[in-house]
């Protein structure tokens, strides 16, 4: 797993967490087959915790932009080990242009107003 943080003055750390704990969370985005009565029962005999999110919610956190940057950045570096695959990330992220953290900064009131406006559901964003 991958943290990192960015802000109007830039991307902050990245970290890669190898492990946290034992602790695990499921989160549900209410695709069918994951909400069928028996992956339920599955869930429940298994003890696992499942976090309930809601289908199609608008994902507001522009962090989600800059995942896809790196995405993007791995899928044309194609590293074929876990070194260079951390390298790429590392690379690409610190590669992130200011401005552009900027612009998804000042989009904030823009997201806010979309998802008002659609009642709750997609937007562009």
């Amino acid at each position: 797993m991958v943290w990192a943080c960015f802000s109007y003055h830039g991307v902050g750390p990245i970290r890669l967490i190898e492990k946290i704990r034992d602790q695990y969370l499921y989160v549900n985005m209410n695709d069918p087959k994951h909400t069928s009565k028996v992956a339920k029962e599955w869930f429940r005999e298994n003890r696992i915790e499942v976090m309930v999110w809601p289908a199609q919610s608008p994902d507001l956190n522009p962090i989600e932009n800059l995942w896809t940057d790196l995405k993007k950045a791995v899928w044309d570096e194609k590293p074929t080990n876990n070194k260079d695959l951390w390298e790429v990330v590392q690379k690409a992220w610190y590669n992130i242009p200011l401005e552009r953290c900027r612009r998804l900064v000042d989009s904030m009131k823009d997201r806010c107003v979309a998802v008002i406006k659609n009642n709750g559901n997609a937007t562009k964003y």
